[in-house]
């Protein structure tokens, strides 16, 4: 038995793939659409920047109904 891998959690982890990163940052971009957000400014954003406005999704969808009141 190899002690030193089954003791060592880092070397036993799955490795996260490109695919299911690129994945999961458009599902959370569709969830910022829905709430309101223009899909041009969704676009341009970071994951960071998603993953920030999307974890309040109240405040973020009172935010783009505001935004869009004040354009019209």
């Amino acid at each position: 038995m190899a002690t030193s891998t089954f003791r060592n959690k880092n070397k036993v982890r799955p490795i996260k793939q490109g695919a299911a990163k690129r994945q999961r940052i458009k599902a959370q971009k569709k969830r910022l659409v829905a709430l309101g957000v223009d899909a041009a400014t969704v676009e341009g954003m970071q994951s960071d920047q998603l993953r920030l406005l999307l974890k309040r999704p109240k405040v973020t969808a009172m935010a783009a109904a505001k935004m869009a009141e004040e354009e019209k």
